[in-house]
């Protein structure tokens, strides 16, 4: 079984349970409803300072691909049904859903975010900072999404990434750069080949 990065480890995560402000946290709901579709670059960094780089696409609803960079036989998908993690070097999938995951809150913009998100001080007035965890199962861990206050973003926001924290502390950041907005994006970009098929 390969070791599935720690940041995506979490979208796996069951139904979220805590309450939030109103505030900056409906903004980051308006946001959310206002992106139908996001491309970016992202560097993932694991608590051991390793960095992978790649292009996160995504499309409402459900819809999210992790592309990594050449050399790294990993792909992460959600079809807008389930959330696949696959390692084309061992020939495994694993499938998880989507529908009560901490980064389902960037897949389904109809979800209220204020039933088990909270924002936390940041110590700067540009920068918005929300926190997703199930306080009844830590060791789910949590996820603390990180937004720039943007008048280009949708209601003024522009996602910036996130950090994720298992339940030993373990750190694993998401950045985020050259970020776009409601641009068409094609279906087809969330299909993916199988690699068990070829042990058939």
């Amino acid at each position: 079984m390969f070791a599935r990065p720690l940041a995506f480890t979490l979208l796996a995560a069951p139904a979220l349970i805590a309450a939030a402000p109103a505030g900056e946290l409906a903004q980051v709901q308006q946001h959310l409803q206002g992106v139908r579709s996001m491309t970016a670059t992202f560097a993932q960094t694991d608590r051991t300072g390793r960095t992978l780089g790649g292009t996160l696409t995504l499309k409402q609803p459900g819809k999210i691909r992790f592309q990594y960079e050449k050399g790294v036989p990993q792909l992460i998908v959600a079809d807008g049904r389930s959330l696949y993690f696959i390692d084309y070097q061992v020939r495994q999938v694993e499938r998880w859903p989507i529908g009560s995951s901490p980064l389902g809150v960037l897949l389904n913009p109809k979800k209220d975010i204020a039933k088990f998100a909270k924002v936390l001080p940041t110590g700067d007035p540009r920068v918005v900072s929300v926190e997703v965890q199930d306080r009844a199962h830590p060791e789910y861990g949590r996820i603390t999404l990180i937004f720039q206050k943007n008048a280009s973003g949708p209601s003024g926001l522009m996602l910036q990434g996130w950090v994720a924290l298992d339940s030993q502390n373990n750190r694993t950041t998401i950045r985020l750069s050259n970020q776009r907005f409601n641009a068409p994006v094609s279906d087809g970009t969330f299909r993916w080949n199988d690699p068990r098929q070829r042990n058939r």
